[in-house]
Protein backbone atom coordinates (compact mmCIF):
# COMPACT_ATOMS: atom_id res chain seq x y z
CA UNK A 1 0.00 0.00 0.00
CA UNK A 2 1.33 3.43 -0.98
CA UNK A 3 2.34 5.65 1.92
CA UNK A 4 0.12 8.77 1.84
CA UNK A 5 2.92 10.77 3.46
CA UNK A 6 5.24 9.85 0.61
CA UNK A 7 2.68 11.07 -1.94
CA UNK A 8 2.20 14.35 -0.08
CA UNK A 9 5.96 14.77 0.12
CA UNK A 10 6.28 14.28 -3.66
CA UNK A 11 3.52 16.80 -4.33
CA UNK A 12 5.18 19.34 -2.03
CA UNK A 13 8.50 18.82 -3.83
CA UNK A 14 6.86 19.34 -7.22
CA UNK A 15 5.20 22.54 -6.01
CA UNK A 16 8.53 23.81 -4.77
CA UNK A 17 10.14 22.98 -8.09
CA UNK A 18 7.28 24.71 -9.90
CA UNK A 19 7.78 28.01 -8.07
CA UNK A 20 11.50 27.93 -8.93
CA UNK A 21 10.78 27.36 -12.63
CA UNK A 22 11.15 29.95 -15.40
CA UNK A 23 9.67 29.20 -18.81
CA UNK A 24 9.24 30.80 -22.21
CA UNK A 25 5.76 31.00 -23.73
CA UNK A 26 3.60 33.07 -26.12
CA UNK A 27 0.50 34.74 -24.71
CA UNK A 28 -2.52 36.53 -26.17
CA UNK A 29 -4.22 39.37 -24.30
CA UNK A 30 -6.26 37.91 -21.44
CA UNK A 31 -5.01 34.41 -22.30
CA UNK A 32 -3.26 31.64 -20.40
CA UNK A 33 0.18 30.06 -20.64
CA UNK A 34 1.34 26.49 -20.04
CA UNK A 35 4.50 24.65 -19.03
CA UNK A 36 5.47 21.12 -18.06
CA UNK A 37 7.25 20.39 -14.76
CA UNK A 38 8.05 16.82 -13.65
CA UNK A 39 5.71 15.34 -16.28
CA UNK A 40 2.86 17.55 -15.02
CA UNK A 41 1.31 20.22 -17.26
CA UNK A 42 0.42 23.49 -15.49
CA UNK A 43 -1.80 26.24 -16.87
CA UNK A 44 -1.47 29.82 -15.58
CA UNK A 45 -3.19 33.15 -15.92
CA UNK A 46 -0.60 35.63 -17.16
CA UNK A 47 0.22 38.62 -14.99
CA UNK A 48 -0.39 41.36 -15.99
CA UNK A 49 -3.62 40.13 -17.54
CA UNK A 50 -3.41 42.53 -20.48
CA UNK A 51 0.00 41.21 -21.56
CA UNK A 52 0.31 40.15 -25.20
CA UNK A 53 3.44 38.74 -26.78
CA UNK A 54 6.38 36.48 -25.98
CA UNK A 55 7.81 36.45 -22.46
CA UNK A 56 9.76 34.51 -19.90
CA UNK A 57 7.36 33.72 -17.06
CA UNK A 58 7.79 32.62 -13.45
CA UNK A 59 4.92 31.11 -11.44
CA UNK A 60 3.73 33.13 -8.44
CA UNK A 61 1.50 30.26 -7.36
CA UNK A 62 -0.31 27.37 -9.01
CA UNK A 63 -2.67 29.69 -10.88
CA UNK A 64 -0.70 32.81 -11.84
CA UNK A 65 2.59 33.29 -13.67
CA UNK A 66 4.25 36.72 -13.85
CA UNK A 67 6.15 38.19 -16.79
CA UNK A 68 9.85 38.40 -15.90
CA UNK A 69 11.40 39.70 -19.09
CA UNK A 70 11.22 39.77 -22.87
CA UNK A 71 13.05 36.86 -24.51
CA UNK A 72 15.67 37.26 -27.22
CA UNK A 73 14.84 36.47 -30.83
CA UNK A 74 17.03 33.32 -30.82
CA UNK A 75 15.03 31.99 -27.86
CA UNK A 76 11.73 32.56 -29.64
CA UNK A 77 13.09 31.00 -32.84
CA UNK A 78 14.26 27.92 -30.92
CA UNK A 79 10.81 27.54 -29.33
CA UNK A 80 9.03 27.84 -32.70
CA UNK A 81 11.32 25.26 -34.30
CA UNK A 82 9.74 22.65 -32.03
CA UNK A 83 6.31 23.28 -33.60
CA UNK A 84 4.79 22.30 -36.95
CA UNK A 85 5.18 24.93 -39.73
CA UNK A 86 2.28 25.86 -41.99
CA UNK A 87 2.04 28.48 -44.75
CA UNK A 88 -1.02 30.73 -44.59
CA UNK A 89 -2.39 33.80 -46.32
CA UNK A 90 -3.61 36.66 -44.15
CA UNK A 91 -7.22 37.74 -44.61
CA UNK A 92 -8.21 40.31 -41.98
CA UNK A 93 -7.60 41.39 -38.40
CA UNK A 94 -9.87 39.75 -35.86
CA UNK A 95 -8.59 41.54 -32.75
CA UNK A 96 -5.29 43.14 -31.79
CA UNK A 97 -2.51 40.92 -33.16
CA UNK A 98 -4.88 38.09 -34.05
CA UNK A 99 -5.52 37.63 -37.78
CA UNK A 100 -7.91 35.41 -39.71
CA UNK A 101 -5.94 33.41 -42.28
CA UNK A 102 -6.30 30.50 -44.69
CA UNK A 103 -3.84 27.75 -45.71
CA UNK A 104 -1.88 28.34 -48.90
CA UNK A 105 -2.25 24.64 -49.65
CA UNK A 106 -5.32 22.93 -48.17
CA UNK A 107 -4.12 19.34 -48.55
CA UNK A 108 -0.68 20.07 -47.08
CA UNK A 109 -2.21 21.91 -44.12
CA UNK A 110 -4.63 19.08 -43.43
CA UNK A 111 -1.83 16.52 -43.57
CA UNK A 112 0.39 18.52 -41.20
CA UNK A 113 -2.16 19.79 -38.69
CA UNK A 114 -5.55 18.33 -39.54
CA UNK A 115 -6.71 21.91 -40.20
CA UNK A 116 -7.93 23.02 -43.63
CA UNK A 117 -10.27 25.88 -42.84
CA UNK A 118 -10.10 29.59 -41.87
CA UNK A 119 -7.99 29.83 -38.72
CA UNK A 120 -6.86 32.46 -36.22
CA UNK A 121 -3.13 33.21 -36.12
CA UNK A 122 -1.81 34.76 -32.91
CA UNK A 123 0.85 37.43 -32.36
CA UNK A 124 1.06 38.58 -35.99
CA UNK A 125 3.68 41.31 -35.59
CA UNK A 126 4.07 42.12 -39.29
CA UNK A 127 2.29 41.48 -42.55
CA UNK A 128 -0.65 42.89 -44.46
CA UNK A 129 -3.84 41.74 -46.10
CA UNK A 130 -3.34 38.90 -48.62
CA UNK A 131 0.31 38.46 -47.61
CA UNK A 132 1.67 34.95 -47.14
CA UNK A 133 3.18 34.04 -43.77
CA UNK A 134 4.67 31.06 -41.94
CA UNK A 135 2.98 30.14 -38.66
CA UNK A 136 3.63 27.32 -36.21
CA UNK A 137 1.03 24.86 -34.91
CA UNK A 138 1.30 23.66 -31.30
CA UNK A 139 -1.60 21.22 -31.56
CA UNK A 140 -4.10 23.81 -30.37
CA UNK A 141 -3.12 27.27 -31.63
CA UNK A 142 -1.20 28.90 -34.47
CA UNK A 143 1.63 31.32 -33.68
CA UNK A 144 3.11 33.75 -36.20
CA UNK A 145 6.73 33.12 -37.14
CA UNK A 146 7.62 35.27 -40.16
CA UNK A 147 6.61 36.64 -43.54
CA UNK A 148 7.03 33.93 -46.17
CA UNK A 149 9.91 35.25 -48.30
CA UNK A 150 9.35 32.48 -50.85
CA UNK A 151 5.90 33.75 -51.80
CA UNK A 152 5.39 35.86 -54.92
CA UNK A 153 4.44 39.37 -53.67
CA UNK A 154 2.82 40.18 -57.03
CA UNK A 155 0.00 37.70 -56.34
CA UNK A 156 -0.93 39.47 -53.11
CA UNK A 157 -0.75 42.81 -54.92
CA UNK A 158 -3.13 41.52 -57.59
CA UNK A 159 -5.65 40.59 -54.90
CA UNK A 160 -5.28 43.97 -53.20
CA UNK A 161 -5.91 45.78 -56.49
CA UNK A 162 -9.02 43.70 -57.13
CA UNK A 163 -10.30 44.43 -53.64
CA UNK A 164 -9.70 48.17 -54.01
CA UNK A 165 -11.85 48.06 -57.13
CA UNK A 166 -14.43 46.00 -55.17
CA UNK A 167 -14.43 43.22 -57.76
CA UNK A 168 -16.61 40.32 -56.61
CA UNK A 169 -14.85 37.07 -55.66
CA UNK A 170 -16.34 35.09 -58.53
CA UNK A 171 -15.06 37.68 -61.01
CA UNK A 172 -11.45 37.82 -59.80
CA UNK A 173 -9.14 36.00 -62.19
CA UNK A 174 -5.45 36.32 -63.02
CA UNK A 175 -2.49 34.09 -63.83
CA UNK A 176 -1.29 32.18 -60.79
CA UNK A 177 -4.49 32.50 -58.79
CA UNK A 178 -5.39 29.38 -56.78
CA UNK A 179 -8.66 28.16 -55.21
CA UNK A 180 -7.15 28.94 -51.80
CA UNK A 181 -6.50 32.56 -52.86
CA UNK A 182 -10.12 32.88 -53.94
CA UNK A 183 -11.21 31.63 -50.52
CA UNK A 184 -9.02 34.25 -48.83
CA UNK A 185 -10.49 36.92 -51.09
CA UNK A 186 -13.99 35.78 -50.14
CA UNK A 187 -13.08 36.03 -46.44
CA UNK A 188 -11.82 39.57 -46.94
CA UNK A 189 -14.73 40.73 -49.06
CA UNK A 190 -17.52 38.85 -47.26
CA UNK A 191 -19.13 42.05 -45.94
CA UNK A 192 -18.92 43.63 -49.38
CA UNK A 193 -20.49 40.58 -50.99
CA UNK A 194 -23.54 40.84 -48.76
CA UNK A 195 -24.34 44.35 -49.98
CA UNK A 196 -26.95 45.13 -52.57
CA UNK A 197 -25.41 44.93 -56.10
CA UNK A 198 -26.23 48.57 -56.80
CA UNK A 199 -24.55 49.62 -53.57
CA UNK A 200 -21.50 47.56 -54.50
CA UNK A 201 -21.33 49.18 -57.91
CA UNK A 202 -21.69 52.68 -56.50
CA UNK A 203 -18.94 52.07 -53.93
CA UNK A 204 -16.55 50.65 -56.53
CA UNK A 205 -17.06 53.56 -58.90
CA UNK A 206 -16.92 56.17 -56.15
CA UNK A 207 -13.70 54.71 -54.73
CA UNK A 208 -11.97 54.56 -58.13
CA UNK A 209 -12.94 58.13 -58.97
CA UNK A 210 -11.91 59.51 -55.58
CA UNK A 211 -8.52 57.83 -55.81
CA UNK A 212 -8.03 59.60 -59.14
CA UNK A 213 -9.34 62.93 -57.85
CA UNK A 214 -12.82 62.85 -59.38
CA UNK A 215 -16.37 62.55 -58.05
CA UNK A 216 -19.25 60.25 -58.99
CA UNK A 217 -22.50 61.96 -59.97
CA UNK A 218 -24.58 59.05 -61.27
CA UNK A 219 -24.37 55.79 -63.21
CA UNK A 220 -26.61 53.52 -65.27
CA UNK A 221 -26.45 49.76 -65.80
CA UNK A 222 -25.88 48.84 -69.44
CA UNK A 223 -25.53 45.02 -69.23
CA UNK A 224 -21.76 44.57 -69.67
CA UNK A 225 -20.76 48.08 -68.64
CA UNK A 226 -21.78 51.09 -66.60
CA UNK A 227 -22.42 54.49 -68.11
CA UNK A 228 -20.79 56.68 -65.49
CA UNK A 229 -21.51 60.38 -65.00
CA UNK A 230 -18.67 62.04 -63.13
CA UNK A 231 -16.87 65.31 -62.55
CA UNK A 232 -13.15 66.00 -62.58
CA UNK A 233 -11.28 67.91 -59.88
CA UNK A 234 -11.79 71.09 -61.91
CA UNK A 235 -15.55 70.55 -61.86
CA UNK A 236 -16.02 69.55 -65.50
CA UNK A 237 -18.68 66.95 -66.25
CA UNK A 238 -17.87 63.76 -68.15
CA UNK A 239 -19.72 60.63 -69.26
CA UNK A 240 -17.77 57.40 -69.76
CA UNK A 241 -18.55 53.73 -70.48
CA UNK A 242 -16.74 51.56 -67.88
CA UNK A 243 -16.41 47.74 -67.94
CA UNK A 244 -17.98 46.05 -64.93
CA UNK A 245 -15.38 43.36 -64.29
CA UNK A 246 -12.23 45.50 -63.92
CA UNK A 247 -13.36 49.14 -64.47
CA UNK A 248 -11.49 49.34 -67.78
CA UNK A 249 -12.51 52.29 -69.95
CA UNK A 250 -14.59 51.14 -72.93
CA UNK A 251 -15.37 54.67 -74.08
CA UNK A 252 -13.87 57.66 -72.34
CA UNK A 253 -16.27 60.24 -73.75
CA UNK A 254 -13.31 62.28 -74.94
CA UNK A 255 -10.82 61.70 -77.74
CA UNK A 256 -8.02 59.40 -76.61
CA UNK A 257 -6.87 58.46 -80.13
CA UNK A 258 -8.24 54.92 -79.80
CA UNK A 259 -6.36 54.26 -76.54
CA UNK A 260 -9.44 54.15 -74.30
CA UNK A 261 -8.85 50.51 -73.29
CA UNK A 262 -5.38 51.38 -72.00
CA UNK A 263 -6.92 53.09 -68.97
CA UNK A 264 -9.19 52.28 -66.09
CA UNK A 265 -11.60 54.67 -64.37
CA UNK A 266 -9.07 55.85 -61.79
CA UNK A 267 -6.34 56.66 -64.31
CA UNK A 268 -8.88 58.23 -66.67
CA UNK A 269 -9.41 61.09 -64.22
CA UNK A 270 -5.73 62.02 -64.41
CA UNK A 271 -5.75 61.76 -68.20
CA UNK A 272 -8.70 64.12 -68.44
CA UNK A 273 -7.13 66.62 -66.03
CA UNK A 274 -3.86 66.68 -67.97
CA UNK A 275 -5.32 66.53 -71.48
Amino acid sequence: MTDIRQILSQIAAQEGQLLDTQFLAPCVRGGRVRTRVSSMVYTFQASPQNFEGWAIFRPINEKIAAVLEEPGLPQVAEYLQLLVPIRLQLARVLQGQIWLAYPVNESDAKQRTGVAKPVAVNLVSEGSQFETIVARWDGDCLWFEEIDRRADPLLAEQLRRAFKKMILPEEVCFKGMTPEMRTVYELVSRNVKDLDPNVQAEQRLQRALKMGGGELRDFCDRADYWLVEWTSGSGKHHSSAIAKNDLTVMSAGICLSGLDNDFDLQSLVGVVENR
